[in-house]
């Protein structure tokens, strides 16, 4: 043999022998972590839980971008090809901060925090269609001229994908938004695929969505299956805005006792589907459902959801995934100056304009309640606020729904309220319509209140001043106001008579499913918006000497006992 090659065959057999003993591992661990339903929650907040451990009840400021990106910065420095996803609601029904600038800064902030993709949620159609589109691609363009490209003067769009398998656009029949999304770590390929609930054309505005048909979730997610085999894809993760509830705490691995819609369309799912990130509910849980983990983290970012994927590499499968919810308290992890640093910019852009004052209340705060057969005295001024800029267009009642009220109306010092606190009430920017109904269609529509079904639960609606009723809880569905007890200024409401109803546009259009809206005639779509309404109200109160505001619901409501 040639003395030259003798070196060159030793050097190809150690090779051999490296590249064997380098061979890819039989196994490996892919590192995902989810949130869902933040909400536009730039900032922490109280987070108020009983733990699994010690199963004492805590409260604690959690949540806000700057805990996220340091508790992602620290946790791709154990995995730098760690993946971040959502289930929804990223954005809409947001606090003031990210409200008025048409949700741009929590899109800004996703980028920063290295989103990758999420379901779109119900929230995300708020402001319609093509305002989604607009925040996924970027541009100024915007049914919200007013909020849009204000915070900076261009809005590149967001990084990462919006996912809806289950939402049809029906003049092409095909989704509105890709149904899913490939991603790879460790060189392995994960589908996310996404979907939203669907029943989400009931809480949204009709308008928002012409167009779009919102199909069963599990079999829009099931058919995606074989165009994701064909491109080598065999580990799924099912990124959904629905949800369950369970009274297992939020942290315990492996609960079994999730119910609510998510379990059904779990049960449904293809069986190589074995991870379901879900949102929508507001409850945090790592549960089993047939043999399936399902996760929620909570929501405002209160929580993140980690969770590991075991998967065996030659037979390109999901072997095991486990999961955990992290608390996101603040200095929980070294700061990330990037989230911080933004942070910061978004406040001191929206200061001036969040701190212009109002107007003084009677009382430091005026609560809303969480339950959904109660009045309460936010519902009392929201709605007394809408009657009052609807006068001009001969109102006479006004309806307002609990889900539009997203937290108290807090005040400052000598209960002065500012801008900000009042566009945390009321961030949907919604116009008020008016409209005629009988007396017939009102008592219907008091009735409708305590309907359950396909998803809905509707709640009470809040009331304004001068109108009242009683109801029995007592009586089946359908019979449960008091014959005779509803009354327009202490006078009965007649069967055959014609009133003038003030609603907000999401109700008027058929938004959380009350049926008896939509029939309403002589509609007069006044142009007003529902935060313009109560500011004004306010200052209109104050002016007069009578600052509104009260720490008890007024009774407008009775309940039998």
């Amino acid at each position: 043999m040639n003395q030259h090659f003798k070196p060159l065959l030793l050097a190809l057999a150690v090779a051999a022998l490296l590249g064997g003993c380098a061979s890819r591992p039989a196994m490996v661990d892919i590192n995902l972590v989810a949130l869902n339903d933040f909400h536009g929650n730039l900032e922490a907040s109280t987070f108020s839980y009983t733990g699994m451990r010690d199963k004492q009840p805590r409260s604690v400021m959690a949540g806000g971008v700057a805990a996220l990106g340091a508790a992602l910065q620290a946790w791709r420095q154990e995995d730098s090809e760690l993946l971040l996803v959502g289930a929804g609601d990223l954005i809409g029904a947001s606090p003031a901060l990210s409200s008025m600038w048409a949700d741009e800064p929590t899109l800004g902030a996703m980028n920063l925090l290295g989103l990758r993709a999420s379901a779109v949620g119900n929230h995300e159609f708020d402001a319609g269609r093509a305002e989604l589109l607009r925040q996924q691609k970027g541009g100024c363009v915007s049914p919200r001229p007013d909020k849009a490209c204000r915070l900076e003067s261009v809005y590149g769009g967001a990084k990462f994908q919006y996912l809806a398998a289950n939402v049809l656009d029906t003049a092409t029949n095909k989704p509105f938004l890709p149904a899913y999304r490939i991603e790879q770590a460790h060189g392995v390929k994960i589908a996310f695929i996404g979907a939203v609930l669907k029943d989400t054309a009931a809480s949204s505005l009709a308008s928002g969505i012409s167009g779009l048909l919102f199909v069963d979730e599990a079999q829009a997610i099931n058919r995606v299956l074989p165009e994701l085999r064909a491109q080598g894809v065999g580990v799924f993760v099912v990124l959904i805005h629905q949800g369950g509830r369970t009274t297992d705490p939020f942290d315990q691995p492996d609960c079994a006792n999730l119910h609510g819609e998510i379990v059904d369309i779990v049960k449904r799912l293809d069986p190589a589907i074995r991870v379901i990130v879900s949102g929508h509910s507001h409850k945090g849980y790592l549960c089993k459902v047939d043999g399936r983990l399902v996760t929620q983290a909570e929501m405002g970012g209160h929580v993140l959801s980690r969770i590991r994927l075991r998967v065996d590499v030659a037979a390109n499968t999901l072997r095991d995934a486990s999961a955990e919810n992290v608390v996101m308290v603040a200095d929980g992890y070294p700061a990330d100056q990037i989230t911080t640093a933004y942070l910061d910019q978004v406040r001191r852009r929206s200061a001036e304009a969040l701190a212009r004052p109002v107007a003084r209340l009677s009382v430091p705060s005026v609560d809303k309640v969480e339950d959904d057969v109660d009045e309460s005295p936010l519902g009392n001024l929201v709605a007394d606020a809408s009657l009052y800029a609807a006068r001009a267009f001969g109102a006479q009642i006004s309806f307002m729904n609990r889900g539009g009220l997203r937290t108290a109306l807090a005040s400052g010092p000598g209960n002065l309220v500012t801008l900000g606190q009042a566009q945390a009430v009321l961030p949907f920017a919604n116009t008020m319509v008016v409209m005629n109904l009988t007396g017939a269609q009102i008592r219907a529509l008091l009735e409708e209140q305590w309907y359950q079904g396909k998803g809905v639960t509707r709640g009470l609606l809040q009331v304004s001043d001068g109108f009242t009723y009683q109801w029995d809880p007592r009586q089946p569905e359908g019979r449960r106001v008091v014959r005779d007890s509803v009354l327009l200024n202490r006078a009965p409401v007649v069967d055959d008579n014609t009133y003038r109803v003030v609603i907000n546009n999401f109700l008027a259009e058929g938004g959380d499913a009350f049926p008896t809206f939509e029939h309403g005639t002589s509609r007069v779509p006044t142009g007003i918006r529902d935060i313009d309404a109560l500011t004004a109200y306010l200052v209109k109160r104050e002016q007069d000497g009578k600052p509104a505001g009260a720490s008890v619901a007024a009774g407008r409501i009775q309940r039998v006992k």
